[in-house]
């Protein structure tokens, strides 16, 4: 056994919330409280002083790409502050390339770079002989330079793919920015890691994700990204309780397969059938009510309505697959509410249980919309840090819509439960990044003052961190053994050098996790 003693324990159990010694037995707790406990379990047990320092339970991004964040390291981070810096960073990575070799890039944003879309022609510049191709910060728009397109054999002729679009110029040529699924038509192309290099790429992103407190994901990449979680979990090198979704096109070949939710081990279990209902709000593909601002004809694209979403969501829960569904903008959410409006009825008409559904993202919601998620219990799945980084661009294209966008504090009085995460690689995968977002709502600089924007919507440290351990756990379906420091669950957690609950919240910028533990096992210590 192992005592960890001298410490500021913020257990999240409900019956002692505050302790200052924990015991753990192999790898789980065995017990929580005070000094009392060095004498119950001292004469078996290895002592560790922890010297006044804070210990949380381990903390859940509940919205990864895990797959995709791990190759992103190995990308040109075009995330940059003019678009002149991003294309030197594309002349200096064809500078060291032969010629040929694709280069990759992830994280631009034109509404950084004043609001118009780069251009192939731009790209061909600083490098005509590579193939380029650039993912943007949301990860539903590209760009891409001529040789690349005509690889992908993407001309004046390539039709609109459904949900999707080409973007032309007025002479009918396409400019190198792909939408949506038109991203598809370039991808296949491009040389796709097997799983297993894939593994090793998950294997050298993992240490990452412990220095920043994580010991849980809910992961939504794909097939390639499953089965390299299951190689790392094979060899027991998954040092990350991950919850796997399935992609919607593959629930035919779950269903028949009978797998459910929750099927699984401790380390890797499915989760919930995800279905894309829109875009996203930086290309302006998230699908509106009304028009977007300064722009009478684009309301987004909309995949399927609410008919369409149950029609799937009642394919799932026969065979007990739970649902959740990317919704950006507010027809996006109007339409998955209809339809989990339905699916709730169909669960409860047939005697099905009422599985624990989600939605990713719920970034604008109407008003009539505004309490539904917590009348149905459907998982609100958001991520705080989309809020400092998406305010601007919000305003410039929702205008006064933008009072009910990420809107945490509606959410939780409505009954809602929040999982809250960061989208990695949209965001940097940084769990006190989105608690500094959830508490202030204002970025780091500052912007746009001491109060916030929209401060109606801030959440508490408190609020802010159940999001990341019991709401994340209770998503899982999971409660029971993550997300707290309570008796019977695994022994994850993490030690802090400052309180969040008492620190300023400027500190939570630069706060990291000083030891990370895992079962019962420390993973990384500073």
């Amino acid at each position: 056994m192992k005592i960890l003693f001298n410490a500021q324990i913020y257990s999240f159990d409900q019956h002692r919330p505050v302790a200052s010694v924990l015991v753990l037995d192999r790898d789980k707790v065995a017990a929580l409280g005070g000094p009392e406990l060095l004498d119950a379990f001292g004469a078996r047990s290895s002592r560790e002083d922890m010297g006044g320092r804070v210990i949380l339970p381990g903390l859940t991004d509940a919205h990864i790409h895990l797959m995709h964040y791990a190759l992103s390291l190995q990308k040109i981070d075009v995330e940059t502050k003019t678009k002149a810096e991003a294309l030197q960073r594309v002349a200096e990575r064809a500078s060291q390339l032969p010629l040929g070799e694709w280069i990759l890039g992830h994280g631009w944003q034109h509404n950084d770079w004043g609001g118009d879309f780069p251009t192939a022609a731009e790209l061909d510049e600083v490098s005509p002989a590579h193939p380029v191709y650039l993912t943007g910060k949301s990860l539903h728009n590209s760009w891409a330079n001529s040789l690349a397109m005509r690889l992908a054999g993407i001309g004046p002729g390539s039709p609109d793919p459904l949900n999707g679009r080409i973007v032309h110029d007025l002479a009918g040529k396409p400019t190198g920015i792909l939408l949506e699924t038109a991203m598809e038509l370039m991808e296949k192309f491009i040389p796709r890691p097997d799983e297993g290099k894939v593994a090793l790429a998950i294997e050298a992103a993992l240490p990452n994700l412990w220095k920043l407190g994580l010991t849980g994901a809910h992961d939504f990449d794909y097939r390639t990204g499953f089965m390299a979680l299951q190689i790392l979990d094979r060899s027991q090198r998954l040092k990350l309780r991950v919850t796997k979704s399935i992609p919607v096109e593959l629930l035919p070949h779950a269903s028949a397969l009978g797998l459910r939710t929750g099927f699984g081990s401790d380390t890797l279990r499915v989760g919930s059938v995800k279905v894309f209902m829109d875009g996203a709000l930086g290309p302006r593909t998230a699908a509106m009510l009304d028009p977007y601002l300064n722009e009478p004809e684009n309301r987004g694209i909309l995949n399927m309505d609410g008919e369409e979403f149950f029609e799937l969501g009642r394919q799932a829960a026969e065979v007990g697959l739970s649902m959740t569904g990317h919704a950006i903008g507010d027809r996006a959410t109007h339409e998955i509410l209809n339809g989990y409006e339905l699916l709730r009825k169909y669960e409860l008409d047939q005697g099905l249980p009422a599985l624990r559904h989600r939605i990713e993202h719920v970034q604008l919601l109407h008003q009539d919309d505004a309490n539904r998620l917590g009348k149905l219990g459907i998982i609100a799945s958001m991520q705080p840090i989309h809020a400092t980084s998406d305010m601007v661009t919000a305003e410039k294209y929702w205008g006064t819509r933008v009072g009910l966008s990420y809107s945490w504090r509606t959410q939780l009085d409505s009954g809602a439960v929040l999982a809250f995460g960061s989208d990695a690689p949209v965001e940097a995968p940084n769990p006190f990044w989105g608690l500094h977002a959830a508490v202030t709502r204002r970025r780091s600089d500052g912007y746009p003052g001491m109060q916030g924007w929209h401060s109606e919507q801030c959440l508490t440290m408190r609020e802010a961190l159940e999001g990341y351990t019991v709401g994340a756990a209770y998503a899982a379906g999971m409660e029971d053994r993550v997300g707290r420091l309570s008796p019977g669950h695994l022994a994850d957690l993490i030690v802090l050098e400052k309180d969040p609950f008492t620190c300023l919240p400027d500190e939570l910028l630069t706060m990291n996790s000083v030891a990370t533990m895992f079962g019962g096992d420390w993973l990384w210590q500073a």
